[in-house]
C-alpha cells in the first residue's frame, strides 16, 4: 500500500505516465481499487429525514421547473427560490433537442471508449490547452484520485482542435448550452432584482464556456472511493447533462417541519428524462452577496456503469475581471473581499477538490 509520500507519488506518477486513466485500469482487469484511490469513509449521511407528525417519511427532493410553463414572474420565483435554499435545480422544456443531448454523451463516451493510443496526444495537464484529457485534473493536489476520466474543452475550440468523435457535436451543443445560460442568468439576475442582462453584462462579459466531459467507469470496489468528491463549482452557474446510472448528490441542509435545523445530509439528484441539471456556482454566490448558494456535491463510485455526464460550466473569458459582491437589501455589506476570476482560478487548482470551499479565505 503506498501510504508513504515517496511511494504515493511515485504511484500517481506510474499511473499518470500511462495516460490510459481509470479506464485503463479497467481494460487491465484490476480487481481491487489502487491505494491512491482510497477515501476516507463520508461521515454525513444519506437523507434520512425523521417521520413527520403524521408518521410519513420525508424526503428532500431537488425542484424541477418548466421554462415553458407558467408565466415570467412565476420563473422567476422558482428559480430564485431554488438558487436561493438548495442552490440546485432541473430543467425541462429547455430548448436544447433531446437529440444534440443523446449524441454529445454519445460522443464523450465514444472519446473514452477509444483505444488508448488514439486518447493519449489529448492527454495533458496544461490548462492553457483547449483541449485536454486527463484523470483527475487534481491528481498531484487532492488527498486521494477519484474514479474517472475527463475530457476538457474550452471555450469553442477549433474544429480540428477537439477529437474527430465530438468535432460537430460538441460545438454544437456548446452554442446550445449558451443560448440556455444567457436565459437562466436573465432569470437569476431578474431574482436579484436586477435588470434581465445584468449577470451577461457585468459578469460573463464574453462567451466563457468550458465543457467537462466525465467518464466514471465501473468499480470492483466502490465502497473506497468516489467518483468526484465533495466540492462547489469554480463558475457562474453550470448545466449538467447525465446518463439514466445516477450517483450525483447535493449536500444540503434540512429543517424538520416545525423548521428546526437538522443535520446536513447528501441528497440524490436523479436522472429526469429531457433534463438538464443547474446549479449555482461560487463566482455567483460571491457577486450575489450569498443571496444564492453554491452548494457542494459529489458523485459516489458505483458497480455500474459507465456512468457519463457532460458538466458546462458558465464563466467569464476575462481573467482579469473583478468580482465584486453586490450589497443590497438584507445584504447591507459585503461578506467577501472583492477578487479576480484568475485569482479565484488558481486558488480553485492549487487546492483541489479537498473538501474546503473555495470562497472561505475570501470571508469579511
Amino acid at each position: 500500500m503506498a501510504s508513504h509520500p515517496a511511494e504515493r507519488l511515485g504511484a500517481l506518477k506510474a499511473f499518470d505516465d500511462t495516460k490510459a486513466g481509470v479506464k485503463g485500469l479497467v481494460d487491465a482487469g484490476v480487481t481491487a481499487v489502487p491505494s491512491i484511490f482510497h477515501h476516507p469513509p463520508e461521515p454525513l449521511p444519506l437523507d434520512e429525514s425523521p417521520p413527520d407528525r403524521h408518521g410519513q417519511q420525508q424526503h428532500f427532493t431537488i425542484p424541477v421547473i418548466d421554462l415553458a410553463a407558467g408565466d415570467r414572474a412565476g420563473l422567476v420565483a422558482q428559480v430564485k427560490a431554488a438558487a436561493e435554499t438548495v442552490g440546485f435545480f432541473q430543467v425541462v422544456n429547455h430548448g436544447v433537442p433531446e437529440a444534440a443531448m443523446s449524441d454529445m454523451l454519445a460522443c464523450v463516451r465514444r472519446f473514452h471508449e477509444s483505444p488508448a493510443e488514439a486518447k493519449a496526444p489529448y492527454y495533458s495537464r496544461d490548462p492553457g490547452r483547449r483541449v485536454r484529457y486527463q484523470s483527475n485534473f487534481d491528481l498531484f493536489q487532492s488527498p486521494a484520485a477519484s474514479w474517472r476520466d475527463t475530457l476538457f474543452m474550452e471555450t469553442a475550440p477549433a474544429p480540428e482542435e477537439a477529437p474527430p468523435e465530438c468535432r460537430a457535436v460538441a460545438l454544437e451543443y456548446m452554442r446550445l448550452v449558451r443560448e440556455l445560460g444567457r436565459a437562466l442568468l436573465e432569470l437569476l439576475s431578474e431574482g436579484l432584482g436586477l435588470d434581465p442582462r445584468f449577470l451577461e453584462q457585468e459578469c460573463l462579459d464574453g462567451h466563457g464556456l468550458t465543457v467537462a466531459g466525465h467518464y466514471y467507469p465501473a468499480c470492483p470496489e466502490p465502497r473506497l472511493t468516489m467518483g468526484t468528491t465533495r466540492h462547489s463549482d469554480p463558475s457562474f452557474i453550470t448545466v449538467l447533462l447525465q446518463d439514466a446510472v445516477g450517483g450525483l448528490q447535493v449536500l444540503v441542509d434540512r429543517l424538520d417541519e416545525d423548521g428546526n435545523k437538522q443535520p446536513a445530509a447528501w441528497v440524490d439528484v436523479p436522472a429526469v428524462p429531457g433534463a438538464l441539471v443547474v446549479n449555482v456556482g461560487d463566482y455567483l454566490q460571491l457577486v450575489s452577496n450569498d443571496r444564492f448558494k453554491s452548494v457542494e456535491h459529489r458523485v459516489v463510485a458505483s458497480g455500474v456503469g459507465p456512468r457519463v455526464s457532460v458538466a458546462c460550466f458558465l464563466r467569464t473569458d476575462t481573467s482579469t475581471k473583478v468580482l465584486t459582491p453586490m450589497v443590497t437589501g438584507d445584504h447591507g455589506e459585503a461578506r467577501y473581499k472583492s477578487t479576480t476570476v484568475a485569482e479565484l482560478v488558481k486558488h480553485y487548482r492549487a487546492k483541489g477538490l479537498d473538501g474546503t470551499s473555495s470562497l472561505q479565505h475570501l470571508r469579511v
